[in-house]
């Protein structure tokens, strides 16, 4: 009983691992809030939009939109103000540019 109990909190504790990105209509549904800044220096995380799931894989700034929230590992919202944001993030035109620029609770855990 007590290894059971370990190992279920072991996995809830475990980071959530994505890459499959959906976005949703309503915040309330949402992991996270991200807003879209407007230069790159002002990013937590340097985003690359990958055309295929298995390019996401491994690499929190590679990111895969899937149509059905279901096969998401992460639930994103698009939020209109910086100040609600969770998490801020830049769209880059090179994969080589994806990544953090500084040190993030969310770190780890997007890929």
């Amino acid at each position: 009983m007590k290894k059971l109990l370990i190992t279920l909190a072991l996995l809830a504790a475990a980071p959530v691992l994505a890459g499959n990105i959906y976005v949703a209509d309503y915040e309330s549904y949402a992991d996270l809030n991200v807003y879209v800044v407007d230069y790159e220096s002002y990013a937590d995380l340097n985003v690359y939009v990958v055309d295929y799931e298995s390019y996401a894989d491994g690499e929190d700034g590679n990111w895969y939109f899937v149509d059905y929230e279901s096969y998401a590992d992460v639930v994103i919202y698009y939020v209109d103000y910086e100040s609600y944001a969770d998490l801020n993030v830049y769209f880059v035109d090179y994969e080589s540019y994806a990544g953090w620029n500084s040190s993030h609770p969310w770190q780890g855990r997007l890929h």
